[in-house]
Formats: C-alpha cells, structure tokens, sequence
C-alpha cells in the first residue's frame, strides 16, 4: 500500500504552491483566455453561465468568479474539481508540476485510514485490471478471445483499452487480491458481493463479474475506477451488461468513457464526437479519430456536458438510430443546447452503429459522414416531419411543439428565429397566421402553441386580422394596427387577443390572402 501513510508538510505544501503555475493547472480544466498582464478569464466550472466571469491572477495565484464568488488558491480549485482533501490536493498539484514531495507520518491512525481509502480503492482497481488482463489470456478465457476476434477487436486495442477477462468462479480473484488488500477496501471497491447474515452482519465476499469480458472505466487522469462487463452468455438471469457501482471512486453520470485519452486531441481540433457504447468509442478510436468519448449507455448528464465544455464547445452526436438513441440524442442536444455548444448530428445509414460501421465501410467513410453532420436544427425538423407526417393544422401545430422547447433553449434570438423559419419552410407552414405564432413563440422563449381553434371566428376578429395582414401602406392596417397600439382592452376578451397584438405590432406577414383566410 504505497503512500498509505505519507502526507505533506504545510512547509511543502506551501513549496508546491509557490513552484506550480496555477494558469498551467486550471487551465487543464477549462479554457482561459489572457485578458491583461497576470489575469486570465474563462468560463466558471463552478455555475452555469454564457461569458466568463472566472478570472484567474497567475502573479497572486488565486481564482476568483464575480458570477457565483467562488475563490481560493490552486489547492482550492483542485479539491473542488475532483472532489479530493486538501492532502490529496497537494499531491495532485504536485504530481501535475513534478514537483517532488517530502513526506511523513500521519497524525493519527484514523487520519491515515481515511485519507489512505481513496489511494486503496484505485489500487485496488489498478490490481484488478492487471488480474482480469492475465485472464483473459488462459485457456478459460478462449471463448472470450474468439468474441473478441470477431468483433475485429486486435491485440493492440486489447493492450491499448486494457480489456480483460472474469472468469467463472466466485472466489479465485477474490483470494488472488485478499493478501494484498484489506477487507474495508475489497467491500467498499464495488468489485464483490456479499449477502448478509442472519444477524446482519456482512457475509463472504464472491467476485461481482463472472464470465465476463472487462472493460476499464478510468477517471480523466487515467486512473482505474470502475469496470463495464459484457455477458458470454446473457439471458433472463445474466444481464448483457453490467458495470461497478457507485463508490467513492465512481459515480457513473460524472465521468467519460475514454476521456483521459481524448482530451488532448478534443482540445487540439476543437471538437468533440460523443457515442454511447465502449465498443463504439473503441472502434472509432482505434481507426484513428481519438477526439471521441461515450456515455457508456447512461444517460447523458450535466456534469458531463461541463467536462466536454473544459475541452472544447463543439460536439457531434453520433448515438444507434434506433428510437432509446433517438430519445437519447435529443436529451443530449437540450443539455448542449443550454450550455451553448455547437452541435451536428450524425445518423449512419442502414441503422448501423458506429462500431459496426466502422468494421463494414471503414474509417474513410465514417470521418466523411462526420465531416457532413448535420446541424442539429436540421436533425430535430427530420424528426418532427417523421413523428407528425400529416399535412392537417393539427399535425403542424404537434410538430411546432415538439420543436419549441429546443428552440426555447437557445440562448441567441436571431438563432431562434433563423430555426423557426426553417421549421415553417421545411414543415410545410404555408399560413402566415401560424407562421407568425411559431415566431412570435420563438422569439417569447415559450415552450408549446395553442391547437388551432375549430369554431369560427367571431366578426370582429375577422375584420382586424384581414386588416392587420395587409400591406403596412395600406390605411385599414394603420387604423386597426394604432386603435390596438392605444387601446389594448378592446381586444382583451377576444380569443385571439395574443395573435392580433402580434400582428399589431410586427411588419405585415409575406402572405396576406392566405393568412386571411385561415
């Protein structure tokens, strides 16, 4: 247990603090832009915002955000970034600037095992992955090999993904790793199970992953924390895939499959391709295009959105066609969509994932349908055409509404406009009535339209919205335009009252004789 009872010195923790740069540390966080002499701005991790109001001063070295006040020196920033006590802090910081520590011991027994968990437990999962890795070349494992090969999965993305083997025994692993490791680190790891004793008690331990393929689950810094494992033999009783629990490690919407080897290049060409399985993240990978990271089939967070935004704000989306990744790719857009990505949309054809893909047509052709990503205004006016196909008032009025809570989410207004005009062109909204709400709802940032009404208009409403569809020259829609400008109660109780105070005060619409006779 290496390190188990070492700490750093207040004497050397102020050593690494004087040496290490703090714009060079947080900067591997998120993009900093240098705005005077020392100082430095980018965007906070710490809130939602739209410009950076997080400020760096490298001479003081401390941070400080003038949107939600949080400040403190680079150990401060590192804690709270990846959840780390203050020793683990300086040792990061450390580790990130080479700078070499003293050490000594811990104050007391209780200090050194709380602190010493953490260390354990990616211990631990690093001796895991050595043993499944050993596995996965013995004779048992032939079957697991002969998956492998034919899923095109060579040897060198074997060593590279460090993909192993559990073999079917409950206890083997668990006695390969007990002379190493304490019984606290093994229960709390997540890689056993244990049901307790008629006395509540916890029981023996037996390993969680059987007569499975492993793949490793590492943090951003390439450490181990967490496993996905796929079945030999899934059935009823045998989950095709099943992944580590949460732990002190590992909490599953907070982390990126393949993001500590993606970082580098997602930074370098300044975007980001996002799939949903470890197979396709692999394939993609090992083909040659290493800007891409997976949700590991979970569903796609908050957190996870701000760990792409440290590295770059333009993503494609690349999730299976079918209708769970459909609904997946949505969700996906309305999280990147509030955080003001630039986002693209690929759907491959044949209803091919990206793995699959890739193993049929080649790289080639898969970076070309990525250069050709759709944006994703685009993708989700496809989708709103698939789900309401008919040409009726009420399928336009449901496609409109599927749209508006994306367009809702937009931050700019000539964006949601220029995207409720696409939508009106490619829907197939000839009415310049139903146009004009589209805009008008656009432009509000409301989240649904009004089904158009059936029973008909009463006179009065007749007369003002032929009135107010005519030209701007013409006198009827100047009188009509300035009585409702003067005098809004006089169209208060009408039904159509948000519509005529719309049109009253926005240019006449391009089609008059259609709007007027809707």
């Amino acid at each position: 247990h290496r390190d188990l009872h070492s700490f750093p010195t207040r004497r050397s923790s102020d050593l690494v603090k004087q040496q290490a740069d703090i714009v060079r540390v947080i900067g591997d966080y998120l993009k900093l832009r240098k705005t005077g002499a020392q100082n430095y701005t980018g965007l906070c991790p710490f809130h939602k915002e739209k410009t950076g109001s997080f400020s760096v001063n490298a001479t003081h070295g401390y941070y400080y955000c003038f949107g939600c006040h949080e400040k403190g020196d680079v150990f401060n920033f590192v804690m709270k970034m990846e959840s780390l006590s203050f020793p683990e802090a300086v040792r990061a910081v450390a580790t990130k600037a080479g700078i070499p520590l003293p050490k000594r011991e811990f104050s007391s027994p209780e200090e050194a095992r709380e602190a010493g968990l953490r260390r354990q437990l990616i211990d631990i999962h690093e001796a895991a992955t050595q043993y499944f890795e050993a596995q996965l070349k013995s004779p048992e494992a032939a079957r697991a090999r002969e998956y492998l090969t034919s899923r095109a999965v060579s040897a060198e993305t074997i060593k590279t993904f460090r993909i192993g083997y559990a073999p079917d025994d409950f206890n083997h692993m668990r006695d390969a790793l007990k002379p190493h490791f304490g019984e606290e680190a093994m229960r709390a790891s997540g890689l056993f199970s244990a049901k307790d004793q008629a006395d509540g008690s916890p029981g023996s331990m037996y390993a969680r992953f059987r007569k499975r393929i492993t793949f490793p689950i590492a943090n951003e810094a390439g450490k181990i924390i967490a496993f996905t494992a796929r079945a030999l033999d899934p059935d009823e009783k045998n989950a095709k895939y099943l992944n580590s629990p949460e732990s002190a490690l590992y909490t599953k919407g907070h982390v990126l499959f393949n993001l500590d080897k993606a970082k580098s290049e997602m930074r370098k060409s300044d975007f980001a391709v996002l799939v949903e399985g470890q197979m396709d993240c692999i394939s993609v990978y090992m083909a040659g295009i290493h800007n891409v990271v997976a949700t590991s089939g979970t569903a796609f967070t908050e957190t996870q959105v701000r760990l792409i935004g440290r590295f770059t704000k333009r993503v494609i989306v690349n999730f299976d066609p079918d209708t769970a990744g459909a609904a997946a790719t949505e969700k996906s857009i309305a999280l990147l969509t509030e955080e003001d990505f630039d986002i693209k949309v690929v759907t491959l054809e044949g209803g091919l994932d990206p793995d699959r893909f890739v193993r049929e047509h080649g790289i080639a052709a898969y970076g070309a349908t990525l250069r050709a990503a759709k944006r994703y205004s685009d993708y989700l006016i496809e989708r709103a055409r698939q789900q309401f196909p008919a040409h009726t008032a009420e399928a336009k009025v449901a496609a409109m509404n599927y749209l508006l809570p994306h367009i809702r989410r937009m931050t700019h207004p000539i964006r949601r406009n220029q995207f409720a005009e696409d939508a009106a062109n490619k829907l197939g909204i000839d009415s310049a009535l139903m146009r004009q709400e589209l805009k008008q709802a656009a432009a509000q940032r409301v989240a649904s339209v009004p089904a158009h009404r059936s029973e008909p208009l009463t006179e009065t409403e007749r007369i003002l919205l032929r009135a107010l569809v005519l030209p701007d020259s013409v006198s009827a829609r100047v009188i009509a335009s300035t009585r409702i400008a003067e005098h809004p109660e006089l169209i208060a109780d009408l039904a159509t009252a948000d519509l005529l105070d719309a049109l009253a005060h926005s240019p006449a619409p391009p089609n008059p004789l259609d709007a007027a006779s809707t």
